[in-house]
């Protein structure tokens, strides 16, 4: 299985061997009409190779670029790959996307032609065309409303999906023999927490390089059978889910099955029964308070049972098990857990958290809980995974575990993390300059802060452009103190500041849950500015944030906080797609009411 992944020249090579090995079994599913719907491998395939002909057909040349707009579906992983079959380049937009966005992306990417799933993802898109000037062609997957304008050519999606898939493979197998590894295979653009997104080129050298780093981990610490299912859920156009939720099940085989939306994540989970899951800190942080609200309201024997796995689950950490600890983890397994593992579908071997960072109290929690939570660090321009955490290196929750293999990882002097390998980017798309700036002698700069520990797994520390280095020249990572903020039950999101500042101040939205019940008890209404203004309701958040600063040092402690207005989120462009806060978008906003802190 390796030995394929290794061996491959390209991404479309490795699909269409397995393909080959798994014609008649199931590959990709989706829920339609009320049940759960699977296409198989061959089905896939013959669609793959249909539409790079019919893409073909169209005039598209080697090297085009194809924008994808689509919510996670069959579709999007057929369309990706029969792009790249084409010879073409696939450049993922995500579903999030404004106008503005999309002008962006079109104009920088220069796309020949444009796929889109909905109607609904149209109407932002069309008048992006429009304006850019760029597209030629439109392929919508379900009916669109007609549009008038432009050189805009429509074509439907079942007609570049039928014909003769025989010949249409013929032609495929002729142009991929002269697609090498180092070509191009997409532009993903950064998800833009710093300013503009940029298109990074990822070759198809570094998503295989990257699949077999991370099939080593599932084969040598999991033992992978024959009937492996992923449950995909974050953003295909995201790096993170393109790569691990994609094309490492391409590669070791596996089921790919297409989550219906974060609201109804929770079923689909015990109704699809994955056996792997890749996810960001966010979901784990709304699973777990949901998990110990339920356990709590229970009550009883259940809340003592969670809280005697949780002090378990803090000893294990911390190297100081007990004698009796493992006849009380015997206990658990057969009272708690197996509870806890159906509400996972009661197959799940590993979830691999990244993205952003974890806080290990989140980890800690889910491996109480029974269920093995590997947290894993890289970023777009690495493929994106560098490294991530093994059982057989011992799981630590405030690591990111040793680097994949293929990867050379080294420290900077200024503590700047550095990777060097097949997974590197090629560079940024009409961007040299940034390029020169990220990559110097073949190690890419990070951007990230952090160590080795006494295992060789990587530490992170910061975001090295995040740190807040105070008026006194001490340094604060932002997101740890963030993290811990929001897991008390209180506050739902948080922002801190403090550069060149004499002590650090929060931007605080309140849990609306908590909210709500906080209102209940007190007897009053539910009004986000009335609230923000009584003392009782400020001092009760208050008391969430002096408990974290007993947990931090004399310069991380929260001095001063205000409320925001409405909770950070991507229609406000003060979160990304990926569920990273935007700094620079809140600062813009709130910057004064931050400032206006200090003069309290």
């Amino acid at each position: 299985m390796l030995s394929d992944i290794d061996a491959a020249n390209n991404l479309v090579e490795l699909f269409l061997q397995r393909a080959d090995e798994r014609r008649d079994r199931p590959f990709l599913g989706a829920k339609r009409a009320g049940s759960w719907q699977t296409e198989t491998w061959g089905e896939v395939a013959d669609k793959v190779c249909l539409l790079a002909q019919g893409l073909r057909d169209l005039g598209l040349n080697d090297g085009d670029r194809v924008c994808l707009v689509s919510e996670n579906r069959p579709e999007w992983c057929i369309a990706d790959l029969a792009i790249m079959a084409a010879g073409c380049i696939t450049v993922p937009a995500y579903i999030t996307n404004t106008e503005r966005d999309h002008v962006h992306i079109l104009d920088n990417s220069g796309a020949r032609a444009v796929i889109v799933s909905t109607d609904k993802l149209a109407q932002p898109l069309i008048p992006a065309i429009f304006r850019t000037g760029v597209a030629e062609h439109i392929i919508p997957i379900d009916e669109v409303r007609g549009y008038q304008g432009g050189n805009l050519t429509c074509h439907g999606w079942s007609h570049l999906t039928s014909g003769d898939a025989a010949a249409a493979r013929k032609a495929v197998d002729e142009r991929i023999a002269t697609i090498g590894r180092g070509d191009t295979a997409c532009l993903i653009y950064t998800s833009g927490t710093g300013g503009a997104p940029r298109g990074v080129k990822q070759h198809h050298g570094a998503i295989l390089c990257n699949a077999a780093g991370a099939a080593e981990v599932l084969i040598e610490d999991f033992g992978l059978s024959d009937e492996e299912r992923f449950l995909s859920f974050l953003p295909l156009s995201h790096a993170y889910e393109h790569t691990g939720g994609q094309y490492l099940p391409i590669g070791v085989g596996a089921e790919i099955y297409y989550a219906e939306g974060l609201e109804k994540l929770a079923g689909n989970i015990e109704e699809v029964r994955p056996t792997l899951m890749v996810v960001v800190p966010r979901l784990f942080e709304v699973l777990r308070t949901r998990i110990m609200k339920q356990v709590s309201k229970q009550g009883g024997m259940p809340e003592r049972l969670m809280d005697l796995a949780l002090d378990i689950g803090e000893r294990k950490a911390a190297g100081r098990r007990r004698l009796g600890d493992g006849l009380l983890d015997f206990m658990l397994e057969k009272l708690l857990r197996p509870k806890i593992r159906e509400k996972f579908g009661g197959r799940m071997k590993a979830m691999v958290s990244g993205g952003a960072p974890l806080n290990p109290e989140v980890g800690i929690f889910f491996e109480s809980m029974g269920l093995t939570l590997l947290q894993g660090y890289g970023q777009t321009e690495a493929g994106p995974v560098i490294s991530c955490n093994r059982p057989r290196a011992g799981i630590a929750m405030d690591s990111v575990g040793p680097p994949l293999r293929g990867v050379d990882v080294k420290i900077a002097e200024d503590g700047e993390i550095l990777c060097r390998g097949e997974l590197v980017m090629h560079g940024y798309w009409q961007n040299d300059a940034e390029t020169r700036r990220t990559i110097e002698d073949g190690w890419l700069h990070t951007g990230d802060i952090g160590h080795f520990d006494e295992k060789g797994r990587i530490v992170i520390t910061d975001r090295k452009k995040d740190m807040i280095v105070n008026d006194k020249g001490d340094n604060v990572a932002p997101q740890k103190v963030e993290g811990m903020l929001t897991l008390q039950p209180e506050i739902g999101q948080a922002m801190v500041a403090g550069d060149k500042r004499p002590y650090v101040v929060g931007l605080i939205v309140p849990d609306a849950e908590w909210t709500v019940e906080w209102c209940r008890a007190q007897g009053k209404e539910f009004d986000c500015k009335e609230l923000q203004a009584l003392p009782a309701y400020k001092n009760a958040v208050r008391a969430a944030v002096d408990r974290v600063n007993k947990e931090l040092s004399v310069v991380e402690k929260v001095r001063q906080f205000a409320f925001a207005d409405e909770p950070f989120s991507i229609e406000n462009e003060e979160m990304t797609p990926s569920m990273k806060i935007r700094r620079h978008k809140i600062r813009e906003r709130y910057g004064e009411r931050l400032d206006g802190l200090y003069r309290n």
